[in-house]
């Protein structure tokens, strides 16, 4: 089954059309027609039969896409599932999501790879685009048969939720995955460094009286797989980035000419390690939120374009899961909803970006990134549309997400910025109330 296809002609009429990959910021009108864009920009008369969507006062952008999230099914559909995941992503305004491996059984050949684009397409909300594990059983011990889950619709390839402990096994990892064209995401963390700890290590892990986590067991890993790119050639993606010292280190990588990119997540531009000040297990997350110095180079990182991208970890938990004592209590939040809104706040409206950077960051350059469709509205391309206000002023309702999950600490958080109307292949999945 093919993702739903909007079987009417769709005329967006009178937004501020921002699309970077073509150097476009005007006000103008898109239309959609049998799943692609058919026309941009200028005034475009409305074809017969066509439905009309009013963008007035609204930013007309390509979709967004999220390259790193949890759903959760299989094995955990009591907390998440691809349908309710997919239906979170595009209340966000994402028309894609890229969906990580540690489920259960883990997303490590191709039946499983096959299992989640098919739930996925039968959602039709976001296009789910699974990730492979890089290791059988995300063990860390034998490489998992990438050339097969290429085959079925893997993306990306990742053991996020644990290190690739062996440099040699990364080393193949990038080696192999570079004949595919395919990129290697990398969740930096070093054990021996980081295990028992919960909180980022500072001043904060020692009034709360927690083991923290310092930010050399990230940076180390980092550099690691950096100089493993550069030997290898491969593509490698570093995850949800959280130090000032990891933003450097890609840096250096860049001026070098290796194949790297990254990202970081909203949390980790917007929140620093005060967040967890009451043990609040909302505000536990991997890696761990950490200084105002990290946060103030995070965001420096993403407006001169040494972090790549803007992504959630959206990773929902159960209620009963959460209300652990906090060094018990699961790592992750929910962010599909919320990440928009963040974003406009603590980058946009503070002047760190501008909405052409934060579309790119949203958008055309995960597509790029990743090798996904979309990321355009340039003739023929898919029609993914996100149609946001990035001056709505809104509250964080936990209670009205879509996701299962409520595991959030924007809670009651004020926001300027939200998604409206959200369309994926020429079809309005999501309009805002």
């Amino acid at each position: 089954m093919a993702h739903p296809i909007g079987t009417r002609d769709l005329l967006i009429k009178g937004g501020r059309i921002i699309d970077p990959s073509q150097g476009l910021d005007a006000v103008g009108d898109v239309l959609l027609r049998n799943g692609v864009v058919e026309a941009c920009g200028g005034t475009l008369g409305r074809p017969d039969g066509a439905e009309v969507v009013d963008a007035t006062g609204l930013v007309v952008a390509p979709g967004f896409i999220d390259v790193h999230i949890h759903l959760r099914e299989p094995g955990r559909e009591d907390v998440e599932t691809i349908a309710t995941g997919a239906h979170s992503a595009v209340a966000g305004g994402f028309t894609g999501v890229c969906a990580m491996p540690n489920t259960k059984p883990v997303t490590d050949n191709q039946a499983v790879v096959g299992f989640v684009k098919r739930q996925g397409e039968a959602a039709g909300f976001a296009r789910v685009y699974p990730y492979g594990a890089i290791s059988v059983g995300q063990k860390g011990e034998t490489l998992a048969e990438i050339a097969e889950m290429v085959g079925a619709g893997a993306v990306a390839f990742s053991d996020d939720g644990k290190p690739v402990e062996s440099a040699q096994l990364m080393r193949t990892a990038l080696e192999y995955a570079r004949a595919f064209n395919v990129p290697i995401a990398e969740h930096c963390e070093d054990m021996t460094l980081a295990r028992g700890g919960s909180m980022n290590e500072g001043i904060m892990s020692a009034k709360l009286g927690l083991k923290g986590i310092p930010a050399e067991a990230e940076e180390i890993y980092v550099i690691r797989d950096i100089l493993l790119a550069k030997r290898t050639g491969g593509h490698i993606h570093l995850c949800h980035l959280s130090t000032k010292g990891s933003v450097e280190l890609v840096r250096w990588g860049k001026e070098r000419g290796i194949n790297v990119t990254a990202e970081v997540c909203s949390h980790h531009i917007s929140l620093t390690e005060e967040a967890v000040d009451g043990y609040n297990t909302n505000a536990k997350m991997n890696p761990p939120l950490r200084t105002a110095e990290d946060v103030d180079a995070l965001q420096q990182g993403v407006a001169d374009g040494t972090i790549d991208l803007l992504v959630t970890d959206h990773a929902p938990h159960h209620y009963d899961e959460k209300e652990r004592e906090f060094a018990d209590a699961p790592n992750g939040i929910v962010g599909l909803e919320t990440a928009l809104g963040v974003n406009t706040t603590y980058l946009l409206h503070r002047g760190i970006l501008t909405l052409s950077q934060l579309v790119d960051a949203m958008s055309c350059k995960p597509a790029k990134v990743f090798h996904l469709p979309g990321g355009t509205l340039a003739r023929g391309s898919l029609a993914d549309v996100t149609l946001f206000d990035p001056s709505r002023q809104w509250t964080c309702d936990p209670r009205q997400f879509k996701s299962k999950g409520r595991n959030t600490p924007y809670g009651g958080h004020r926001f300027t910025g939200q998604a409206r109307i959200t369309i994926v292949g020429g079809r309005v999945v999501y309009r805002a109330d």
